[in-house]
């Protein structure tokens, strides 16, 4: 995959040999650049260049993090004439071999954009018999980097046949903050407050983390990301077209989240701190590994507090009658996330490597809650009341998975890897009722526990097929089971709880088992094309019961989804591409959990166990260009869903006032767009980058009208929005960056939602012996917070909300790293990716 993602770089390498051979040969053969003769080193020698049976081959890495170089030249000269007889160019892990070298004494030239050249001297080769140079270092050159765009450009973002990575390293405001803060600087992404992500205005999406999934990202998206601290993000992959490879599911696409790892021999220690008056964060990562054993154990721990007040205006129609709600809150946030992982590998031998991990992940989310609640029967103030709520979202997940892989040549690899993930999850809330005076009339109680597991197995082969081809194909399955037992219990001023006869106990027994196969074929072809096409086959077999009331009929369904990606490089700099691909999307357990959540009375919402999939359609196409100093990508996508799933209010007949929310199938959705992105370096030192968001969404379903029946609604909008960055390094160590975001109205089925803003300024300074900085940062520091609205209407209802979210922040960070280290080349591993589950998304659950 990775071969062809690249295929305009290894054009530019290709052309570099050629390039290298000429120049070196000139420069060692006086009179050959000033008479314009040929190079004797050109193309008609090395087809005249005799050949034995003798092969050299090495590997090409970065002298500084050990990193293969990928698509470095490398030429070949005989040191009798100083004649470049033949060249090759480093495959994706920097690995290199050139075949049928005759007997002779040899030198190798070894060259990289941004890298300076390296002569490897003394080569000498006897007949029938190889050498092995081994690993290679080439050492980074700040001219080139200086000089050349290309490189500076693409190393914050880099454009492939089915991604878009964006590399976090250099985001200095990221300290203290967590994962949807550093989303929301990622092109085609949008984050809104409550830390719900969608790609390109669809929040049916995959987040993977280090290729891998867990249970708590399928149970709620927002809150999951709250656990990862953002300055431990190495890089963002958006993949909007996925290939055969990936799980079907994600019909807005995948963003797989790269953490940083250390692949260092010793003994290191790192730590990460940060204090704000909207969250502190802590993080230690230690690794030993002492010859083919390593081991790395990390804890990350982040405390948030944080303030907001909204209002909610809400009327009903019930004939000729109208109830209207008017209600104030007023909340206060805490919680505390962390995650804590050990992990392990062996090098079994020369091509095979054995590695392992468990993971453990922990959420503590709290709430209180003041509601004020004026209730009007035609205009007439009916009552008054008012509420304490205490909300508590708790949840545990382990993570645990052995992964093998054998390598039996370059790009010849066979993997079997295994996940187990269970997360145990708790949604309660304690309501305390209270009259017009305050005092205390009753207290109501929701106990609600969930289970979510997953235990999967996977098998994956890959190989090449001559030099401009590659073969993928494999199989997996993942048998997954959710369980929920909720309860309402009541009580008076005083006493025990008792069960709630009116909203009685209940229960969700939901067991999916998905088997899949798929094959994928890459081709890139003389002209510059590659082609990515594959198909995968996926079948799910669901049982479903919700305890005593009986089973739920869920059919079992199979579905076959193509993938096409096709990449042109229309010079050494210019790629255009075009893909299409077929998607579901299976509802998660926040869209299915029949919990009536009742916290607030006049805005109740449940889940919806008889949901089915959707499909969806997309197709894209794009552009990735540098002029001069500036790396430009621009790309058009349109996408059509059917069987949506969609949030959807109706009225409650036996609660005046009140709006249930919940989740349908409401039938199709349909949006197009487009995105532009430019970075561009002002100086060698300074970047400015950005990006614009243009969608428009059209969605189409059935809700309920005045008099209680079915009737087909529709709505359409165009949402747009754009973030800009600036980053500037500094003398001794400083550095600045400056960060804007906004998004616009987002449309939905019932309504729209306005915009939001946020923006960020800080610094820091690296300590003289580059072991560590210290750093400040200020978010949205002109005022208090953000404001937005929602607006949503029907034959039924008119609801207003309007939150005021106090998010102003000031934050100070601190690093440090700790250890004796030396830099080695770790063993390639691979890992099972589950991409087959529907998040929490926008509106769910929390």
């Amino acid at each position: 995959m990775k071969k062809s993602a690249t295929s305009a770089l290894k054009v530019i390498a290709l052309i570099c040999l050629l390039l290298n051979q000429i120049n070196y040969v000139n420069a060692q053969t006086p009179g050959a650049a000033a008479t314009g003769a040929a190079a004797p080193g050109g193309l008609s020698t090395l087809e005249n260049t005799p050949k034995g049976n003798s092969k050299i081959s090495g590997s090409v890495v970065d002298s500084v993090g050990s990193k293969g170089v990928e698509f470095a030249s490398i030429a070949l000269f005989n040191v009798a004439d100083n004649k470049a007889i033949d060249g090759t160019t480093a495959d994706e892990t920097g690995k290199f071999a050139i075949t049928k070298v005759a007997p002779g004494n040899y030198k190798l030239l070894i060259s990289f954009i941004g890298f300076k050249d390296k002569t490897v001297n003394n080569i000498k080769v006897e007949k029938g018999k190889d050498i092995d140079l081994g690993a290679v270092t080439l050492s980074g050159s700040v001219q080139n980097l200086a000089e050349v765009t290309i490189t500076g450009e693409k190393s914050l973002v880099e454009e492939k046949v089915d991604r878009l990575v964006y590399n976090a390293e250099k985001d200095i405001t990221s300290k203290g903050g967590d994962a949807s803060d550093l989303l929301r600087k990622v092109p085609m992404l949008s984050v809104d407050l409550d830390g719900n992500v969608s790609l390109r205005g669809s929040a049916n999406i995959k987040i993977l983390i280090n290729n891998k999934p867990s249970t708590i990202i399928a149970s709620n998206v927002a809150d999951a990301l709250k656990q990862i601290p953002a300055d431990m993000i190495k890089s963002v992959e958006v993949i909007t077209s996925p290939s055969a490879k990936y799980d079907a599911e994600g019909s807005g696409g995948i963003i797989n989240i790269i953490t940083k790892k250390n692949n260092l021999q010793g003994l290191t220690l790192n730590i990460d701190s940060g204090v704000g008056n909207r969250g502190s964060n802590l993080g230690l990562n230690g690794s030993y590994r002492k010859g083919k054993m390593g081991f790395t154990l990390g804890g990350f721990g982040r405390a948030f507090y944080n303030k907001a007040e909204s209002t909610l205006n809400q009327t009903t129609f019930s004939g000729t009658d109208s109830f209207l709600t008017n209600q104030t809150s007023k909340a206060k946030d805490r919680g505390v996330f962390g995650q804590y992982s050990l992990g392990w590998d062996y090098d079994l031998g020369k091509n095979q490597a054995l590695s392992a991990g468990v993971r453990y992940g922990t959420r503590n989310f709290i709430q209180k809650q003041d509601l004020t609640i004026n209730q009007f029967e035609n205009s007439t103030l009916d009552a008054t009341s008012m509420r304490k709520v205490d909300r508590k979202d708790l949840s545990g997940t382990v993570d645990v998975n052995v992964d093998y892989i054998k390598t039996f040549k370059p790009q010849q690899e066979w993997s079997i890897s295994t996940l187990y993930s269970r997360t145990g999850l708790t949604n309660n809330f304690n309501t305390d009722l209270l009259s017009e005076s305050g005092s205390l009339t009753g207290r109501q109680k929701n106990e609600n526990q969930n289970y979510n597991s997953e235990l999967t197995f996977q098998t994956d082969y890959q190989t090449p097929i001559r030099k401009n081809q590659m073969l993928e194909f494999g199989a997996k399955g993942i048998f997954r089971t959710v369980n929920s037992d909720y309860k309402y219990l009541i009580a008076a001023e005083t006493g025990d709880f008792i069960l709630n006869v009116n909203n009685p106990s209940g229960s969700l027994n939901y067991s999916q088992n998905v088997g899949a196969g798929y094959v994928s074929y890459s081709l890139t072809t003389k002209n510059k094309y590659t082609f990515k096409v594959g198909t995968r086959y996926e079948f799910t077999d669901i049982k479903a019961d919700l305890g005593e009331e009986g089973k739920i009929s869920i059919p079992s369904y199979g579905n076959l989804v193509p993938s096409i990606n096709v990449s042109k490089s229309l010079s050494g700099s210019t790629t255009v591409k075009a893909a299409y691909n077929r998607r579901i999307q299976r509802p998660g357990i926040q869209q299915l959990n029949p919990n009536v959540n009742l916290s607030n009375p006049q805005s109740i919402s449940t889940g919806n166990p008889a949901l089915s999939p959707e499909l969806t359609d997309n197709f894209e196409v794009g552009l990735s260009t540098n002029i001069k100093k500036t790396y430009l990508n621009v790309s058009a996508f349109a996408r059509q869903t059917n069987n949506s799933i969609t949030q959807v209010r109706t009225a409650v007949d036996t609660l005046a006032g009140a709006i249930v929310t919940t989740y349908e199938n409401i039938g199709k959705q349909q949006a197009y767009g487009f995105n532009v992105f430019a970075n561009v370096y002002l100086t060698p030192k300074w970047t400015l980058n950005g990006s614009v968001d243009m969608l428009h969404s059209y969605m189409e379903g059935q809700t309920t009208d005045a008099e209680g029946l079915s009737v087909q609604v529709n709505n359409s909008g165009w949402n747009y929005g754009g973030r800009v960055m600036s980053q500037l390094s500094l003398r001794q160590g400083w550095g600045l960056q400056a960060f804007a975001f906004y998004r616009g109205k987002e449309v939905q089925l019932q309504g729209s939602r306005t915009g939001f803003y946020m923006y960020s300024l800080g610094f820091k300074k690296d300590f003289t012996n580059k072991k560590g900085s210290i750093g400040f940062a200020a978010e949205n520091f002109m005022t208090k917070g953000v404001r937005f609205t929602s607006d949503l209407n029907s034959a039924q209802f008119n609801q207003t909300t309007a939150t005021q979210l106090y998010n102003r922040n000031f934050k100070v960070t601190f690093s440090y790293s700790i250890g004796k280290m030396s830099f080695e080349t770790k063993k390639k591993t691979k890992s099972v990716n589950n991409t087959d589950v529907m998040g929490g998304g926008e509106g769910a659950q929390k």
